[in-house]
């Protein structure tokens, strides 16, 4: 008898427990569907979000840039009427300003090279004219070493009445790799003036003249009387 009365009560509080846990479920599919129609509305109304990490222009480099300098002896132009050192006796003037340069290069390709060069260019009191063409080149060498090769451009300017004149010249450098594990650091690219042997002694030795040398200063502005 006590068995039966036991069986009798387990069935009685599997009863009472199974409408509760139904009762459950049922709540928590009613949550889950009102969350997922809260999410659907949230997703309408809120904007879409950038990613945190922007996506990168482009591929890594296969290893560093090759160095882009300006070539100290050839760095300037200066024209000397008969040689003599006077701001009197300048010609044409020039000077390589700054160099941006950028690379690109990977796996067995040859690197590439874009650079900006600046110029500042000027006409002294002996200069001929409003024109000149100026004559400069590029060289690819071994760091530390041998050239490999050297490319001459001219740079004609127009200073249209002015004494001095800004120029930026676009170049694209090519070089070939021996092989994949030939790195840009292995290469310098030198820029520079094509000059006589004196103008670059003049520049080795530290002299210089401006651009704008033997210009006319311009007169200051006379003083404004105050009004009374």
């Amino acid at each position: 008898m006590r068995r039966v009365f036991t069986a009798l009560a387990a069935l009685s509080i599997a009863a009472s427990v199974l409408p509760v846990a139904a009762e459950a479920q049922t709540s928590q599919r009613q949550r889950e569907r009102s969350g997922q129609q809260q999410q659907a509305s949230g997703e309408d109304a809120a904007p879409s979000r950038a990613p945190r990490i922007a996506p990168l222009r482009r591929r890594a480099n296969a290893g560093p840039c090759p160095y882009v300098k300006i070539l100290y002896d050839a760095a300037r132009y200066v024209e000397l009427e008969g040689g003599r050192a006077a701001v009197a006796n300048v010609g044409y003037t020039g000077e390589i300003e700054g160099i941006s340069s950028d690379c690109e290069y990977r796996e067995a390709d040859p690197i590439r090279v874009d650079m900006d060069v600046l110029f500042n260019l000027g006409r002294g009191p002996q200069a001929a004219g409003e024109q000149r063409t100026y004559r400069y080149w590029i060289a690819v060498t071994e760091r530390n070493n041998a050239i490999l090769s050297k490319e001459y451009f001219d740079l004609p300017v127009n200073f249209e009445g002015q004494r001095t004149a800004s120029v930026t010249e676009k170049r694209t450098i090519v070089i070939p790799r021996a092989g994949i594990e030939t790195s840009g650091s292995n290469f310098e690219i030198l820029v520079g003036f094509d000059v006589t042997p004196e103008m670059a002694e003049f520049n080795r030795s530290g002299s210089r003249f401006r651009a704008n040398a033997g210009a006319t200063p311009a007169a200051p502005a006379p003083a404004s009387t105050p009004s009374q």
